[in-house]
């Protein structure tokens, strides 16, 4: 292993009370640097482990850093943090990865990669070395989402064994700090169209005693929701703008009088529920540039063109003026209605004619209050503090 001032190349390895097989990866990582003539190092990033794994990881060769901030996402920052290489590899430190074969990762970065993940799929799965839940229906739903939501280029969206430059990952701006630090890191490199690539590896059983530290049910809607909340377009704009359009459908259909398709005839009952549709739909699309607005003044997402555009040609004035819009709009419906009850004596109203000017006035009114409102949160979202 080289012993440089700047080592090419740092393995770090978050542990909490890995005693058993510690040892065991360090040297796996150890004799992939000397066989390959790497300059690097290994860095333990023990995160209060009581089992002695510190001791284990100093006298196998590597250096130790002590991170107190208890967490996977903590640890594996303080690892890597201390870091001095320019290439980083980290995986797990149960001896399911085996670190005297991540040369491979090295090839791709030095031939420009950003961030290189492993794939178990591709590689191969020994028996016993991933439940069938996880196999069949965990890491594959939660890769498709990736693919779908991020455009993931990847096929195993969980692999723990990966590789990135230094400079890669302090572009990532990675926040989080318990395990969903992994999933942040594919997510944030995908939404900042850094260069990912793939290289298969083979998952071997663990090697440790006791039950692994996530529930994998738990874990994995975990990181669904996670998923969800760093991608508003598909937890918000998408539902909404599908929502707004069957409400403007319904509406545009029965507005005019009832319509039937076949046996079924829609009618008044159709216009409230589609009034509902357009108003929640609003909400939703809504609550998705908020989100998207926040999620970029806190770093926490990359900027949108597109919300950008929005909102620079719809500005808070424009957005006013058209909430003032609808309202009035709305209230000239409800002045209609009024002067038909006025015209028939203030006695009772046609159900149907009535409804179909009632209807839309609320619904313009509602959505026009909403607009206004929701400009001027979004002003407080662009309010700048020191």
């Amino acid at each position: 292993m080289g012993t440089s001032a700047e080592p090419e190349v740092s393995v770090v390895i978050p542990c909490l009370n890995e005693s058993e097989t510690l040892e065991t990866c360090i040297r796996k990582a150890v004799s992939c640097l000397e066989k390959h003539g790497l300059s690097g190092e290994v860095v333990v990033a023990d995160n209060g482990s009581s089992d002695g794994s510190q001791e284990i990881a100093v006298k196998a060769g590597a250096r130790v850093v002590h991170v107190e901030e208890k967490g996977y996402g903590n640890a594996l920052r303080g690892g890597i943090e201390a870091a001095r290489g320019r290439y980083v590899i980290m995986g797990d430190a149960d001896d399911s990865y085996d670190f005297s074969s991540f040369y491979p990762f090295i090839e791709e970065l030095r031939k420009g990669a950003d961030l290189v993940m492993g794939n178990r799929f591709r590689g191969g799965i020994m028996p016993g070395a991933m439940p069938w839940k996880n196999h069949y229906i965990g890491n594959p739903i939660q890769t498709k989402i990736g693919q779908i939501m991020f455009r993931c280029p990847i096929g195993d969206f969980n692999c723990g064994l990966r590789g990135f430059t230094k400079e890669a990952y302090g572009d990532m701006g990675l926040v989080t700090t318990t395990w969903e630090f992994a999933s942040e890191m594919v997510i944030k490199a995908s939404l900042k169209r850094m260069n990912v690539v793939e290289v298969p590896i083979i998952l071997h059983k663990d090697g440790r005693s006791h039950p692994p530290h996530l529930q994998p049910w738990r874990a994995g809607w975990r990181n669904i929701r996670f998923m969800l909340l760093h991608s508003p377009r598909w937890l918000f704009l998408i539902p909404g703008l599908i929502l707004l359009f069957l409400g403007a459908l319904g509406f545009g259909l029965v507005l005019p009088g009832p319509f039937s398709i076949g046996v079924a005839a829609f009618d008044v009952t159709t216009l409230v529920i589609s009034s509902l549709a357009c108003i929640l739909a609003f909400q939703v699309v809504a609550f998705g540039v908020l989100a998207r607005a926040f999620g970029a003044a806190q770093g926490l997402l990359p900027p949108d063109k597109k919300i950008a555009w929005f909102r620079r040609w719809f500005s808070l004035e424009i957005a006013l003026l058209g909430g003032i819009t609808l309202i009035l709009l709305g209230a000239v419906l409800l002045v209609a209605m009024f002067v038909s009850w006025y015209k028939s004596g203030f006695g009772p109203l046609e159900y149907e004619q009535a409804m179909r000017l009632a209807i839309p006035a609320v619904t313009l009114v509602a959505l026009g209050v909403q607009i206004g409102f929701i400009s001027f949160f979004i002003s407080v979202l662009d309010l700048r503090t020191k």
